[in-house]
């Protein structure tokens, strides 16, 4: 599956469009530790793009230093773990956050999309 390098690169290329156009038609993001006021989950390709449409907005991406692919025994699931650098747009201060996310893919694009990130962290940053 290249869809991992594919996705991380559409982020710091900053094409959110390209990004959500990963997702299967019906496919979900989920944020199990999403905080209050925050979407938990998004469903469908829609939803996962308007979600996306302002983020370089909020964050500029400029590295992803850690990357590391987990296979499983199912070629159709891969769990990621990622360190994201760059900066808050309105502080300007200094972002890296770590990430676990397992993705689910059918036909090539992205069925399920679990992101296990650290809100309290990123709230944090926005102090």
């Amino acid at each position: 599956m290249d869809l991992i390098p594919k996705a991380l690169q559409l982020l710091l290329d900053k094409d959110m469009t390209g990004f959500a156009g990963l997702w299967a038609e019906d496919g979900v993001a989920e944020f199990p530790f999403a905080p209050p006021g925050w979407p938990s989950r998004l469903e469908g390709r829609a939803a996962i793009e308007d979600y996306l449409r302002d983020y370089p907005k909020t964050l500029d991406i400029r590295s992803f230093p850690k990357q590391v692919v987990h296979r499983t025994a199912d070629p159709d699931v891969q769990i990621v773990e990622f360190d994201a650098e760059g900066v808050v747009v309105a502080t300007g201060k200094p972002y890296r956050a770590s990430y676990i996310v397992v993705f689910e893919t059918r036909d090539g694009e992205i069925t399920s999309y679990r992101d296990y990130w650290n809100p309290l962290f990123v709230q944090e940053m926005w102090a």
